[in-house]
């Protein structure tokens, strides 16, 4: 069985900031009132005619750029969106010829916010078997389009962007190495977290907190490790509150702990690819680091990630 790496990852989020002032104007709330609550201080909108496959073209352009890979190099493309181009086909072929990828086997995963993690799970079994060599895994959402604007209580959450990843075999040697992934649901969770028709509801309670303390802890279990361990610290950009609350359960430095959701809102199953990318381009993440990924969603489902960077 062949070891995987994480070749290169790639963002990208629209021109357009939506900021909690425009927000206030839109809906009765303030910049305090959210940023108090959330942590979120502004959000990007796609443009007029963009779609969720443009958003993840851009990110798969850079991270295919940085790799050195062309399109034609890529043996499997994964997307993982619940705001899709359309009901039918996958946004995932929509991606594939706007990159020219004519190579790669395509397809779209729903998981919500979870998808990329996901994601990554599956292209890690398919290199490690030799089945495929270079898969991209891309986390795209447009949910300002899904959005109740009336809402006040769920649309100054979300955000639009996309975020990419290209997973390739390692040698013994190599950096950037994905160590494991872990993966969970429970389908039974399903009315704390949905999209009903017409509207949408999104209730953060005591239940969502604990899963993801819950889901830390059996990553680190399976790996041998201790939270101390960890350098670098990537959970689901869903709410400042909630990293706050998982950082004090876990006891965990806050410093470590990489957080952008500020700038990006909850960009659903782009969250972490975004938060990769970028703690990455910054260098908040170095060469050596022991790297948490940690996620979860509507489903309910949750999983993790550890990386050896």
């Amino acid at each position: 069985m062949r070891n995987v790496k994480i070749v290169s990852t790639g963002s990208y989020v629209p021109q357009k900031i939506l900021t909690n002032q425009d927000l206030s104007k839109r809906v009765e709330t303030s910049d305090e009132w959210i940023v108090s609550r959330t942590g979120i201080r502004e959000r990007r909108v796609i443009a007029k005619g963009q779609t969720c496959s443009d958003l993840a073209f851009e990110a798969s352009k850079s991270a295919l750029q940085k790799a050195g890979l062309s399109p034609e190099d890529l043996d499997m493309i994964i997307l993982a969106t619940l705001t899709p181009d359309k009901r039918l086909p996958a946004s995932a072929n929509f991606l594939q010829e706007k990159l020219g990828a004519k190579n790669a086997a395509v397809f779209d995963i729903n998981v919500a916010c979870s998808g990329f993690v996901y994601g990554m799970s599956i292209a890690m079994q398919y290199i490690r078997t030799g089945e495929m060599k270079h898969v991209l895994v891309v986390g795209a959402e447009v949910m300002t389009e899904i959005l109740n604007w009336k809402d006040r209580g769920t649309c100054i959450l979300f955000g639009d962007g996309a975020g990419a990843a290209i997973l390739g075999p390692a040698e013994a040697s190599d950096e950037h190495e994905l160590l494991s992934t872990h993966l969970f649901s429970n389908g039974a969770l399903w009315p704390l977290l949905n999209i009903p028709a017409g509207g949408t509801e999104m209730p953060w309670t005591a239940e969502v907190f604990e899963r993801g303390d819950h889901l830390v802890q059996i990553a680190l279990r399976k790996a041998n490790l201790k939270i101390s361990d960890i350098d670098v610290f990537i959970p689901h950009q869903a709410n400042l509150r909630i990293i706050d609350a998982i950082s004090k359960r876990l006891d965990f430095p806050k410093e470590k702990i990489f957080v952008n959701v500020d700038k990006y809102g909850n960009t659903s199953a782009a969250s972490i690819p975004l938060a990769l990318d970028e703690a990455v381009r910054t260098s908040f993440i170095k060469k050596g680091n022991l790297i948490l990924i940690v996620t979860f969603g509507a489903g309910f489902a949750w999983g993790s990630a550890l990386v050896k960077w």
